[in-house]
């Protein structure tokens, strides 16, 4: 396993981080699994594990603690808040209201006195980035967090967050979440420029593109990932972009092969050979999934591979547009871009 130097933190953590969003009914994994997922990755050399509190509703958070019982201390931990929990409307955002409570009730569920990095799962549009940052900061002051970041956020609000911090004295993100894969490069042509430039350190989410890297997709085979039971859009083959994605997976797979390599390590080891990239989380349902993934750990793809990959999906390039989660509100909602 290698470590790396997570933003300007000086905190040092795995290339490898674990996910926790399969843990419960989202992946149909049980306490013993998770717990069993969780030793294996602290013996593999992993030592962050991310979760969030609306991953099963809590749920996520409660066996993450249960597995980390006795140890917290060897575990760079984070959890996310933002996302709704719940059908009443204050149980949601960014407000200093909703962190305030929302930690209290991610510590209670992980079992722990703090997090060590806490996310803001989604910018908030209806929240002023000085209230949001103002609660952060004082959290971190009262010692229930460590420091926190923010996740799949458009490169402007990166930037105005920064602004916001220095020009108001308070805290800045140290870290952001976002999706990145060989399928989805669009980060690479706007907000991996902002996070390095601010020192930023990056966590990329969804490596293996919901299994698309996993090897579970492939021409001619019966799409095995549990994603296209939840989200079967994403895998039907006459929307061009999953036809392109299809098309890139079996040029990809050639790659791979030629390197010596599973899809896996070339997805794993595409990622974290970004120089703006710190970690890639993964998200195993099985002990058997994690071990596939703990096989890139120490994967560094030469420049000839790099260049091949290049070749089928362009640099800053997105194959699934559609699936992009830092599209602004205006470009969604026709009231934020039409006049009354």
């Amino acid at each position: 396993m290698q470590y790396r130097t997570l933003g300007r933190t000086g905190v040092q953590v795995s290339t490898l981080v674990l996910g926790a969003m399969n843990f419960g009914a989202i992946g149909r994994t049980t306490q013993s699994t998770a717990t069993a997922i969780v030793d294996a990755a602290l013996e593999g050399g992993i030592n962050m594990i991310d979760t969030a509190d609306m991953y099963g509703q809590g749920e996520s958070e409660q066996m993450v603690g249960k597995a980390i019982a006795g140890r917290r201390d060897d575990i760079v931990l984070a959890t996310k808040a933002v996302m709704p929990m719940g059908d009443e409307r204050n149980h949601r955002g960014a407000s200093r209201r909703w962190l305030v409570t929302e930690l209290d009730n991610s510590l209670r569920r992980l079992g722990v006195s703090h997090v060590d990095l806490y996310q803001i799962h989604r910018w908030d549009p209806t929240t002023s980035d000085e209230e949001t940052l103002s609660a952060l900061t004082d959290l971190q002051r009262a010692g229930k967090i460590r420091y926190f970041g923010c996740s799949t956020f458009p490169a402007y609000r990166i930037v105005q967050a920064e602004w916001t911090a220095r020009q108001r004295g308070l805290g800045r993100y140290v870290t952001e979440q976002p999706s990145y894969s060989i399928l989805q490069r669009g980060i690479e042509a706007h907000v991996l420029p902002v996070t390095q430039e601010y020192e930023l350190g990056v966590l990329a989410w969804s490596p293996l593109a919901s299994g698309w890297l996993s090897g579970a997709v492939r021409a001619g085979q019966e799409i095995t990932t549990i994603r296209a039971s939840i989200l079967p859009e994403r895998f039907d083959l006459t929307v061009p972009g999953n036809q392109a994605r299809l098309d890139a997976v079996e040029r990809l797979s050639k790659v791979a092969d030629a390197a010596g390599l599973t899809l896996i390590q070339l997805a794993l080891g595409f990622v974290t050979a970004h120089p703006g990239v710190t970690s890639a989380i993964i998200g195993p349902r099985t002990v058997e999934h994690l071990r596939s993934q703990l096989a890139a750990a120490d994967t560094v793809l030469p420049a000839d591979v790099l260049d091949a990959i290049d070749e089928i999906v362009a640099p800053g390039v997105d194959l699934a547009p559609q699936e992009k989660f830092d599209t602004p509100p205006s470009l969604l909602d026709p009231s934020l871009r039409r006049r009354p």
